[in-house]
């Protein structure tokens, strides 16, 4: 049975985990009677609104007044409670590490949406990301979530997709030395020789039914780059 580190960055797709994301991510590895276990970071963050709509570009991702949560908290909602602290992740207990996508990787496990390209990953992710790619298992990301994974393996020349190949993270990617494909909502960007699979998610899809079978392809490749490395 493979099993799954699932690394979570709180909850709710402007400052954390993308709920949609992460159910669709998960509901896929329960489906093929896999398990999967939940991490996140322990830390404060600043609370984004969820309620208010955005009018234009200026109000994205104005944080409620002296607000703050803990990330490990919020994630534990998305886990039913069923989640441990990151620094306890070892790979050599699973098969693959994932990522769902949120505004949470980008400013939780990263500092993307404060810095761009100049952006830093904190300490416990860019560990989990290393030891993941030097022990040669699968590393799986959705949405704005590969960005993180382009800024520590970027050196390699990984392969991924951001949505499109001409959007800001996508050219930050770039910047990294990443190969960027872009990629339909539901489509899949496979770097076997790194080991990377990626879905684009909410970067382009508009309905939700394009987020599970995103999450659904993406995990269907990682089983089948899985089977190829065994034969």
């Amino acid at each position: 049975m493979k099993k799954i580190a699932v690394i979570l960055s709180g909850c709710g797709n402007r400052d954390g985990s993308e709920l949609q994301e992460s159910l669709g991510l998960l509901l896929a590895i329960d489906r093929r009677g896999w398990q999967y276990q939940c991490f996140a970071p322990e830390g404060y963050f600043e609370v984004v609104p969820h309620v208010d709509v955005v009018d234009d570009e200026e109000d994205e991702g104005k944080v409620v007044d002296i607000e703050q949560r803990d990330i490990f908290v919020e994630s534990a909602r998305i886990a039913r409670g069923n989640i441990k602290p990151l620094d306890e992740f070892r790979i050599a207990d699973f098969d693959a590490l994932a990522f769902p996508g949120g505004m949470g990787a980008a400013r939780n496990l990263s500092t993307y949406a404060f810095d761009g390209p100049q952006m830093t990953v904190i300490d416990g992710v860019t560990d989990a990301i290393l030891e993941t790619y030097r022990a040669r298992k699968p590393i799986m990301a959705m949405c704005i979530a590969p960005i993180v994974v382009a800024k520590v393996l970027g050196k390699y020349g990984v392969g991924l997709t951001l949505g499109t190949d001409d959007n800001t993270a996508a050219k930050i990617a770039k910047g990294f030395g990443c190969r960027i494909e872009a990629c339909k909502p539901t489509e899949v960007c496979v770097d076997d020789i790194n080991r990377v699979v990626t879905t684009p998610a909410y970067m382009v899809a508009t309905h939700i039914s394009e987020i599970f079978d995103g999450a659904e392809n993406m995990v269907a490749a990682f089983e089948k780059l899985q089977s190829v490395e065994s034969i």
